[in-house]
């Protein structure tokens, strides 16, 4: 069934949370992978860092998250997100990047069927991901991990994660995530139908 026969009430919203390098890539490439649309909460967050005209660095992203948080609250990013997720004509939409309770309310609130799944690893195996993968925003050394780590804490994230519906432990291979993802999507998909 195409999203654009389905009503507000038969679509699954589902949140991905956890700290940066936990996983929540992998998990949202198992859903793009099964067909369904990912919308990004860091790419919103990056592309308003370039459109202030700021390079996509670890210190500029994480300022204008802050920033966007500071002058349009504490949801603001998920205000940007849910009018994108729900123009989407898909029975089922993930949402990535979750930062924050505040966030975690303003999509249980706004969405039907949101549900939150929180990808955990611990700091080591984060930052061994985040070195090897090299993206503009991601850490060079462990300073920089832990700033960032604190900066994401200090806008709630720990409160996000403690709210999620599931928790995937990540400290496998990732062909374990993705197999831990996919049956809990697919679980998600055959409650909701």
């Amino acid at each position: 069934m195409d999203g654009s026969t389905l009503n507000r009430d038969e679509r699954i919203f589902i949140g991905i949370t956890g700290m940066p390098g936990s996983g929540k890539t992998t998990a949202s490439d198992v859903v793009r992978e099964m067909g369904y649309p990912i919308v990004s909460m860091g790419d919103i967050i990056r592309a308003e860092t370039e459109r202030r005209g700021l390079e996509p660095n670890p210190e500029n992203v994480g300022r204008v998250m802050l920033m966007l948080r500071e002058e349009e609250g504490a949801e603001a990013v998920a205000r940007r997100v849910i009018p994108k997720a729900l123009s989407l004509q898909s029975r089922l939409v993930l949402i990535e990047g979750i930062r924050s309770l505040h966030e975690v309310e303003e999509f249980r609130r706004r969405l039907p069927n949101f549900r939150l799944i929180a990808i955990h690893a611990s700091p080591r195996t984060r930052f061994r991901r985040l070195y090897m993968r090299g993206r503009s925003d991601d850490p060079k050394n462990w300073n920089v991990f832990m700033e960032r780590d604190m900066r994401e804490l200090s806008v709630g994230l720990g409160d996000a994660i403690a709210m999620a519906d599931f928790m995937l432990v990540n400290e496998g291979t990732r062909d374990q995530l993705r197999r831990n993802m996919r049956r809990l999507v697919e679980m998600l998909l055959k409650e909701g139908s």
